[in-house]
């Protein structure tokens, strides 16, 4: 149930629509926002394991909590609260022993691409 651009969203609630979704649809995000172009702006909170798979559109995660290690394109990189991460379309990534407390909003833009 995503709201328009207008609307906003704290992140008590942002995680909350995700622990909903979790239990409702087994998805550990829920999408927050869409706006024009394609843009949408989720909330992503796995419990245990990332499960992704390549995206069609590049992507940006905001980290709000926790820490971990970060896969994308073949190299890891440690991450905590107030990084961000840039993730192109197609490139294989995934969040690696993260914290518990882990959650991150994420933006996806632009075109979408075909996947290989």
């Amino acid at each position: 149930m995503a709201a328009d651009l207008s609307a906003r969203v704290s992140a008590e609630e942002a995680r909350e629509r995700v622990r909903r979704a979790l239990a409702e649809r087994g998805e550990a995000f829920d999408v927050l926002l869409r706006g024009q172009g394609g843009l949408e702006v989720e909330y992503y909170a796995p419990s245990d394991a990332d499960p992704q798979k390549p995206h069609d559109r590049d992507e940006l995660y905001f980290i709000e909590r926790g820490s971990g290690v970060f896969f994308v394109g073949g190299e890891r990189v440690r991450f905590s609260a107030g990084d961000m991460l840039f993730v192109a379309a197609g490139v294989e990534h995934r969040f690696e022993d993260f914290s518990p407390s882990f959650g991150a909003w994420v933006v996806f833009f632009g075109e979408r691409r075909q996947k290989n």
